[in-house]
């Protein structure tokens, strides 16, 4: 008996050994990713944290007087309104969009690889050529009035008017579905075969499958998704630089741009203050998400 017993504490101690060897490894090959992220983020961003309580260069300490200037700011106002405006609007629809043809994408056996490509295809055109096009045809004289102007109606300034926000928005969709798309793709592509047979032998269509089996079973992507939606839902303001400039059209005034202005004006308080706000909502924001989407496991 009290063989048994030595043998299994002897298991034990090999099995915990073994875990902090593989443990240790595990951290060798983290250490170079720690260590970047803690010298081009962690660091920075505490040294941020650190700048938004003192005045404009660090001279003496400010409280919360940087953080109050950037609520009271109006530009500051109008950039979250139109930012906030801008992910509620566009970011369901880019998620519903890409998520319909991945589905369709389904159904087309033979050529998926065809079509995945030429979705993709806006991803590899660079920014300035994307805005080029659209000025082509968005422009006060582009391609879009000239038509319009053939039918007896007068077209409109898009690029100057409230309308940049539909055409930064459609820009926006127009780049961004095809990546979604194909992580819908794969999420679809991991669900198994089965669970799709045996609805359909209870007699479930095409639409109770999708609600029962693919919705639930893509929470986790879904997640990944939103993410990634929302992050690129900041880089917009390359385009939105480049069709209005710093001060374009106030319907399009982001807070990247209010960010450029501050930081070329150096008003390094009012930008580190509103840094660290975007920072917290940005993570309060993914936590609902993440808790709404990804299920907990027992």
């Amino acid at each position: 008996m009290e063989e048994n017993h030595l043998s299994a504490v002897w298991q034990k101690e090999k099995v915990r050994k073994k875990k902090r060897r593989r443990f240790r490894v595990e951290l060798l090959f983290l250490v170079p990713s720690l260590f970047g992220v803690a010298v081009f983020y962690f660091i920075p961003f505490c040294d941020v944290v650190l700048r938004s309580f003192r005045t404009e260069f660090g001279e003496g300490f400010a409280g919360i007087g940087n953080y109050r200037a950037v609520i009271e700011n109006k530009a500051f106002q109008i950039a979250v309104q139109n930012t906030i405006k801008f992910v509620l609007i566009y970011i369901p629809l880019l998620l519903a969009f890409s998520l319909f043809l991945a589905v369709m994408l389904d159904f087309l056996r033979g050529k998926q690889k065809f079509y995945k490509k030429v979705f993709l295809l806006p991803m590899a055109i660079p920014v300035a050529s994307l805005v080029l096009i659209w000025k082509v045809f968005f422009d006060r004289y582009g391609l879009v009035n000239r038509i319009l102007e053939i039918f007896g109606v007068a077209g409109w300034d898009y690029f100057h008017t409230g309308l940049a926000f539909l055409v930064l928005g459609i820009t926006y969709l127009w780049r961004n579905f095809g990546y979604d798309m194909l992580l819908w793709k794969t999420g679809i592509d991991a669900i198994d075969g089965e669970l799709y047979q045996a609805a359909a032998l209870d007699g479930a269509g095409f639409l109770k499958q999708f609600r029962y089996i693919t919705l639930p079973q893509l929470k986790d992507m879904g997640f990944v998704i939103v993410v990634i939606s929302v992050i690129n839902s900041f880089k917009v303001f390359r385009e939105a630089y480049l069709i209005g400039g710093d001060y374009p059209n106030q319907s399009i005034y982001m807070l990247q741009h209010l960010f450029n202005n501050w930081f070329v004006r150096l008003e390094l308080g009012k930008l580190t203050a509103a840094a660290v706000m975007l920072a917290l909502v940005v993570f309060l924001f993914i936590a609902v998400v993440e808790r709404i989407l990804v299920p907990k496991e027992k």
